[in-house]
């Protein structure tokens, strides 16, 4: 990288983490590691933007040429590293409207979320952008959430800024990063392993907009003892 590029380091941590890239209506699912339109939603609501808004969108626009590479990293008790576990709650939603019109009078959505995780996301591009975001992680307009409003950070979010990526790995990280799961966007179709539709062009209430975004997967040979 040069001077005019940087790598924003994020710690995500906390009691529940839901992110969701395609489940919709009844059954809300959730990924293994963060997903980039959570990480972005944050980005916008620490900067008090609003959905759909013209600053929004000028803001996603910025963000679209970050890379981004979300690593698990293990938590430990006792000596022992903590397992990550789902929990699936339901939620009930009172006076939704009927397909065929009418009011329902309870439906039921199923929610999943991760327990015990812990993730640092690391944002790589322009170093103006990454400073703007990192100004406002550390003096939010908004709350910041882990995927969904009832996920809150145990932490601070907010870890650094540093020159390169390996150098923020270097200092972020507790081993190797081959050692550890994680997903990285790519440059090619080629290179990529897998395609998720988490990439944010508008998040306003009644028409969301999302498109492909390439990625590789990488599962680690770290395992629990």
């Amino acid at each position: 990288m040069c001077a005019d590029t940087a790598c924003l380091v994020l710690h995500l941590e906390g009691p529940l983490q839901s992110w969701g890239t395609t489940s919709q209506y009844n059954r809300r699912g959730t990924e293994l590691l963060p997903s980039r339109s959570a990480i972005m939603g944050m980005l916008c609501a620490a900067r008090g933007l609003a959905r759909g808004s013209e600053d929004e969108k000028k803001w996603l626009d910025r963000c679209a040429d970050l890379g981004m590479l979300a690593v698990a990293v293990p938590r430990e008790r006792r000596n022992r590293e903590l397992a990550v576990r789902r929990l699936e709650d339901f939620h009930t939603v009172l006076h939704t409207l009927k397909a065929s019109g009418g009011i329902k009078d309870c439906h039921i959505t199923r929610r999943q979320y991760l327990l015990d995780a812990a993730f640092r996301v690391f944002l790589s591009g322009e170093r103006t952008v990454l400073e703007q975001a990192a100004q406002a992680l550390q003096d939010p307009k908004w709350g910041l959430w882990l995927g969904r409003k009832c996920c809150i950070p145990a932490a601070p979010v907010f870890v650094g800024i540093f020159e390169t990526e390996e150098e923020a790995k270097r200092h972020c990280l507790p081993c190797d990063v081959d050692e550890l799961i994680w997903v990285k966007d790519v440059a090619s179709f080629e290179d990529g392993t897998d395609s998720v539709p988490d990439m944010p062009l508008s998040f306003a209430t009644a028409a969301r907009k999302f498109q492909l975004r390439r990625i590789q997967r990488h599962q680690g040979v770290r395992l629990a003892p």
